[in-house]
């Protein structure tokens, strides 16, 4: 979702690591979200540094990362065959205006979001990026962990990411027994009213075992609440 106008304009965060490295593919990480496909990101920074740490920040996972350091090269990128589902923007590129950018942006890149960094954060740049729809607004310093969390959000709200099998078996599991337990049930008590075996019940709360829709259906029924809202409760973990 884009970004608010709020403490971002006042943030000091921790200085983020230095490492090297101009284009990369990495191997794909064991976490909780994978790749609906190839994912092509644009890092736009004229320090070489900014884009090695923001590029070594998204190496544990298969994106396809490119970078520019060089002003007078962004208009020829952007405008390139490559279509990119993400850029990582720095407000303030010498020569160039903002306004600019955004506007190269919006004529060769339409589909990309941006996310913006930027060394000096204003009331006006936060509202230029406003105007622009950008995703989010970070200031730097950045941490990493911050930087990355961005992403994988801007990504998974694109539907570009997504929960694991593995993933959802758990989220899911984890919500029913918080809802179970809130409700001062036992798991006998929601086998009695969904007519659901104790032991798959107790598989389905630890993980273990997809659950049907409709199986999901009747747990949420016990519980009195609706599918989506299970859903829901997973979005927001």
């Amino acid at each position: 979702m884009p970004f608010d106008i709020d403490d971002r304009l006042t943030q000091t965060p921790k200085p983020v690591f230095k490492a090297p490295g101009t284009r990369t593919r990495p191997q794909p990480a064991m976490r909780d979200l994978q790749s609906a496909g190839d994912i092509r990101i644009l890092i736009i920074d004229d320090d070489p540094g900014t884009c090695s740490v923001i590029q070594a920040a998204l190496s544990s996972r298969n994106f396809i990362i490119d970078t520019v350091s060089d002003p007078a090269l962004v208009e020829a990128t952007l405008a390139s065959p490559t279509q990119y589902h993400l850029i990582i923007l720095d407000y303030v590129l010498p020569g160039l205006e903002a306004e600019q950018v955004f506007a190269w942006v919006r004529d060769h890149q339409p589909q990309a979001n941006i996310i913006v960094v930027t060394g000096y954060p204003s009331v006006d740049s936060a509202l230029s990026c406003l105007r622009a729809r950008t995703y989010d607004y970070i200031t730097k310093p950045f941490q990493v962990d911050q930087l990355r969390d961005t992403v994988f959000r801007c990504l998974e709200s694109k539907g570009l990411l997504r929960m694991t099998e593995e993933a959802l078996r758990e989220s899911l599991g984890n919500a029913i027994r918080e809802r179970r337990k809130s409700l001062g049930l036992t798991l006998a008590n929601v086998s009695d009213r969904t007519n659901i075996s104790l032991g798959y019940l107790s598989q389905i709360e630890l993980g273990k075992n997809s659950a049907s829709i409709e199986t999901l259906y009747r747990i949420c029924l016990a519980l009195g609440m609706k599918m989506s809202e299970l859903f829901q409760s997973i979005e927001r973990g």
